[in-house]
């Protein structure tokens, strides 16, 4: 079994629980660039081309634009791909894959059943035409249903054994049935951004956490609470409908505040309008908050 993508989960934590979006990530150009993994959870939509290290897509998973993973691509059953598939190492595609442009794989190519590749592909190792192996989605579901009964020990086992001691970058992570594009990045769950990030579109989650010096250019909304991290610019609203917003030290909203209770440090900006049904309170102290 190729060792990707897992090792990058840490043990103990449910990889598919929120948007993740790790430290660096940009969108340029109508494609989302990471230097890590990218997994996408089932019935999940990315209007966006990707670029990435590995990627593995859940079923009936839809990329609106080009692939290039530097490493290995799995896609799960009734996946859709607008453009073209490039793939560094090797390509697992399940069954009914759809890829609209060509597909050029480097490594090894494991393909199922009825798969169309509209322009053709071409594969320089092994070529095998039948039912793929499951996909690492496959290992992420079985690591979350241990976790969720509380086998944390066999969890870990679990994962130690896929990571092989190898320590890399967190992966971008779009959960089951989230929607992302220049839009709106819309998921049902919390969503987490890193640092050092660029990202188009408005946040819509359970709640957000942001990290430090990221460009984000739309609004944030989420149902619970909202914190915005240090030299971060918001090109948009923030709002929460019971929860509590945060503005770090050298933050910068450039749109109106809108939530239950507002806190917000001295250094920070906000240019629109601030409405705090409950407490407000203005903080000299360091707010730094770890990003999970």
């Amino acid at each position: 079994m190729p060792d990707v993508l897992v090792r990058t989960v840490p043990p103990g934590q449910d990889p598919l629980d929120a948007l993740r979006i790790p430290d660096g990530t940009t969108v340029e150009e109508h494609d989302l660039v990471t230097d890590g993994d990218v997994i996408v959870g089932s019935q999940a939509t990315v209007d966006f081309g990707v670029r990435g290290r590995n990627l593995a897509a859940g079923e009936r998973v839809t990329f609106g634009g080009d692939i290039e993973a530097d490493g290995d691509c799995r896609l799960d059953i009734w996946c859709d791909v607008a453009g073209n598939v490039l793939v560094g190492d090797d390509a697992y595609l399940g069954e009914r894959v759809h890829i609209g442009g060509r597909l050029m794989v480097s490594g090894d190519l494991d393909i199922g059943d009825d798969v169309e590749i509209d322009e053709g592909f071409e594969a320089s190792g092994w070529i095998v035409i039948r039912n793929p192996v499951p996909t690492l989605v496959f290992y992420f579901i079985v690591l979350s249903q241990l976790l969720k009964l509380g086998e944390r020990d066999a969890a870990n086992e679990l994962a130690a054994a896929m990571a092989d001691g190898d320590v890399q970058r967190d992966p971008l992570v779009v959960p089951r049935g989230g929607h992302v594009s220049d839009d709106a990045w819309r998921v049902s769950t919390p969503a987490r951004i890193g640092s050092d990030c660029r990202l188009h579109g408005n946040v819509r989650a359970e709640s957000i956490q942001v990290g430090q010096r990221n460009n984000i250019f739309g609004s944030l909304r989420a149902r619970e609470d909202i914190f915005v991290g240090s030299e971060t610019r918001v090109h948009g609203d923030v709002t929460t409908r019971t929860g509590t917003v945060r503005v770090d030290e050298g933050a910068r909203v450039l749109g109106d505040v809108s939530c239950s209770d507002l806190v917000v440090h001295e250094g920070a900006t906000v240019d629109g309008s601030m409405r705090a049904r409950g407490e407000v309170k203005l903080v000299r102290s360091d707010m730094t908050r770890e990003i999970e």
